[in-house]
């Protein structure tokens, strides 16, 4: 079963807690902390995979987890790392984010991309000694894994397109030049996903990728239909086959369908119309298509080739595959959108706010940011000398002078994340 969209939930492992531990063996007194770090959790990677041609597999699982980060031990014994997890997708693959920004374009075998990075492990108390305190009782908690909403597309990898009304002839076409077995009936939408094939007109080359795409409808540009869905495959083809049914027994207009569906490939994206494009005039075998013929050959004039062609009993459809051999050879490379480069530059924001304060209702205020919600995530709440430290440095940023200045009163409830504070002087 072909499934080419998939909306997905990811959790990266987090990472896991560190410990208070102490030296405990004899004739050791006063041995010092020997609490281990928690290991890191484990990230989700999105990795290209040629056997696969579908995203079926993420219709029946949408949530995934990795695995989370062993806490730290006695000893300063490190806990062990969450193990990784590769989530398998066909080539083709687009990945984004839950606001439709480009994370990835999964286009090789075997590419790998990180879509979720796993917490680091907390600090054991080993790490905290100081000269006022060599012997700590304080660790930190392990930093939770990325958790996203991911949307998958998949937009098959295809040299030339075939293109047209429904019931043009578009799966008769590619099961007469590849060994593609799609569905093949009279009657409209008889295919309602891509069929690809590999075409060989030459005996001894290399072959081309036709993919049989989905028929079009007036409106096709604007969703209609699932029209969003057909139009998306078409975005990687170099070379774009018009098939035309010419057919008088047709209750349809080539002319006018020509003008449809370029019409419609226009509106969803500029560029298609600067990619070569051949007409396959289709159905020549039958009554009163050589009359429909000269008039499209007078209507097109020579803005595009025009190939009288019978999909049915195979009638001009090697020089049509000769055509678009020859085309594909000086056809120039699609222009992807570039997914973002990471930067490995490091840059420093001074002037960065660590905390925003609002007040929710009377009496009740949420704290937010970056810095101040990762101290909260850090400490480990039921540890009152973690608990001493945190409030240490929220005075050293200032959020206490903060909140007083935004007339906080004693009794208030503060919240940072999910967890609630009482406001006392």
């Amino acid at each position: 079963m072909f499934h080419d969209y998939s909306k997905i939930m990811i959790k990266a492992g987090d990472g896991g807690n560190g410990m208070v531990a102490f030296r405990r063996e004899k004739y050791v007194p006063m041995g010092g902390p020997a609490g281990g770090d928690g290991g890191r959790g484990g990230s989700i990677y999105m990795r290209g995979c040629a056997t696969l041609h579908t995203l079926i597999d993420f219709k029946y699982r949408r949530h995934y987890k990795a695995e989370r980060g062993e806490n730290g031990m006695s000893k300063n014994c490190f806990g062990a790392a969450g193990e990784d997890m590769y989530l398998d997708v066909p080539l083709g693959t687009v990945v984004r984010d839950e606001k439709g920004n480009m994370i990835a374009d999964i286009t090789c075998d075997g590419q790998v991309v990180l879509v979720a990075k796993g917490g680091r492990g907390g600090r054991g108390n080993t790490r905290f000694v100081t000269r006022a305190d060599s012997a700590p009782h304080i660790a930190e908690n392990g930093e939770p894994g990325e958790e996203k909403t991911l949307i998958l597309e998949l937009k098959v990898l295809a040299d030339v397109g075939l293109i047209g009304m429904p019931n043009a002839g578009k799966s008769t076409l590619i099961s007469r030049v590849t060994a593609a077995q799609p569905k093949i009936a009279n009657y409209p939408f008889t295919t309602l996903t891509p069929n690809l094939g590999v075409a060989y007109p030459i005996p001894g080359e290399d072959g081309f990728v036709i993919a049989d795409l989905p028929g079009l409808i007036e409106g096709a540009s604007s969703g209609i239909g699932l029209g969003h869905r057909f139009l998306r495959h078409a975005e990687r083809t170099r070379v774009m086959v018009h098939v035309l049914d010419m057919s008088e027994y047709s209750d349809r207009d080539p002319l006018k369908d020509f003008e449809i569906i370029n019409e419609e490939l226009r509106l969803y994206k500029q560029n298609f119309m600067a990619r070569p494009q051949l007409i396959a005039a289709n159905k020549m075998d039958t009554e009163g298509s050589a009359e429909r013929l000269e008039q499209l050959r007078e209507y097109i004039g020579d803005r595009y080739p025009i190939y009288p062609i019978s999909a049915l009993t195979g009638e001009g459809v090697q020089e049509l595959l000769m055509a678009v051999y020859n085309t594909l050879l000086t056809a120039p490379p699609i222009e992807e959108e570039a997914p973002p480069q990471e930067d490995v530059r490091v840059t420093v924001v001074r002037d960065e706010a660590p905390f925003v304060i609002e007040e929710e209702e009377p009496g009740v205020w949420r704290v937010t940011g970056k810095r101040i919600e990762n101290l909260v995530q850090l400490t480990n709440l039921d540890n009152e000398d973690a608990l001493m430290r945190m409030q240490r440095t929220i005075v050293q940023m200032g959020l206490e002078d903060a909140l007083r200045a935004k007339g906080v009163e004693p009794g208030d409830t503060v919240c940072i994340l999910d967890v609630e504070f009482e406001y006392a002087e």
